[in-house]
């Protein structure tokens, strides 16, 4: 089936493409970025939506039939589309605010926030009681509900959905990333599969230069998928060390933030990192950059599989 869910992403992103080139839904740049990445406008965006779908498609027919694997794949698959649904609200907003030239532009952070607490939460309840491994040895829960745990999950579901948004940005490397992480899920895992799979039709597009960009659709569905294979299937702990790069891109938007904040100067070029990079004095290539992030995307996973045993 993974055969299955490659080709109709594959199929579905090229015809998304065509959709979004002759509807006009192309990607603004800001222009005060990378300079290397102003002949990239008017590239479709929102192309995570089409191979969700393709994950859908294929995952609910097999959870149904008895393939799809237990209540673990479907906390998964439905917090994967809970977040896939409030980043393409996100994408919707960005893709109509530019054809029409006015309306709101995105999902402010403390309107998207709520929302993923709330998907998280949700996520977090049901998962706690099925984690393959002790989350918070000594804390108890409270009239029987774990509830630490369940506070952990719902920051570790939050942060892994931002932290994937954020590596975006750069052809290729998203998506490469998280094909490297789930790696080893593959044979635990059906969701993390076919988003395996999808991801590869997915990147047949966006591979450099890309065609198509993945907008917050497929950031979040990633991040969240991540997180719940990894908090169901490996071990929580492990998620921080194989994601290493997400875990870098996002620590590195909050320090410039909070830097610029309190003394109007940054600490790097630009931010999420990649963007750093690429605006250095001797500027990495975009390709290196990608390449780079997942080769030390490949040697952390390999980490955290060695840590475990080289099992879950």
């Amino acid at each position: 089936m993974m055969l299955v869910a490659a080709l109709l992403s594959w199929f579905l992103v090229g015809l998304f493409i065509n959709m979004s080139k002759a509807r006009g839904w192309g990607q603004p740049v800001r222009k005060d970025g990378s300079k290397s990445h102003l002949v990239k406008e008017g590239t479709p965006t929102a192309g995570g939506v089409p191979f969700v779908i393709a994950l859908a498609l294929v995952f609910f027919p097999l959870y149904f039939t008895g393939h799809g694997g237990d209540q673990r794949e479907l906390i998964i698959m439905l917090a994967a589309l809970g977040m896939g649904i409030i980043g393409g609200i996100d994408d919707w907003l960005k893709v109509r605010s530019r054809m029409t030239g006015g309306g709101k532009k995105e999902l402010l952070a403390r309107e998207k926030f709520p929302l993923q607490f709330l998907v998280a939460l949700v996520f977090a309840w049901f998962a706690a009681p099925l984690a393959s491994h002790t989350l918070l040895p000594g804390l108890g829960g409270i009239g029987g509900v774990p509830i630490w745990d369940i506070l952990l999950l719902t920051f570790v579901m939050i942060g892994s959905v931002n932290a994937f948004n954020f590596t975006d940005g750069i052809d290729g490397q998203l998506a490469g990333v998280g094909i490297i992480v789930l790696l080893p899920l593959l044979a635990l895992s059906p969701t993390a599969a076919l988003l395996v799979a999808v991801l590869l039709g997915y990147l047949w597009f966006n591979a450099h230069p890309a065609r198509v960009f993945m907008g917050d659709m497929g950031s979040h569905a990633i991040g969240a998928i991540a997180a719940g294979a990894y908090i169901l299937y490996a071990d929580v702990w492990l998620l921080p060390i194989a994601a290493l790069i997400p875990v870098v891109e996002v620590l590195s938007v909050v320090i410039q933030v909070a830097y610029f904040k309190r003394t109007g100067k940054r600490v790097f070029r630009m931010a999420p990192i990649h963007h750093h990079f690429e605006n250095i004095d001797t500027p990495w290539p975009e390709t290196h950059i990608a390449m780079r992030f997942w080769i030390i995307t490949a040697v952390m996973t390999a980490v955290a599989w060695w840590l475990m045993g080289g099992r879950p």
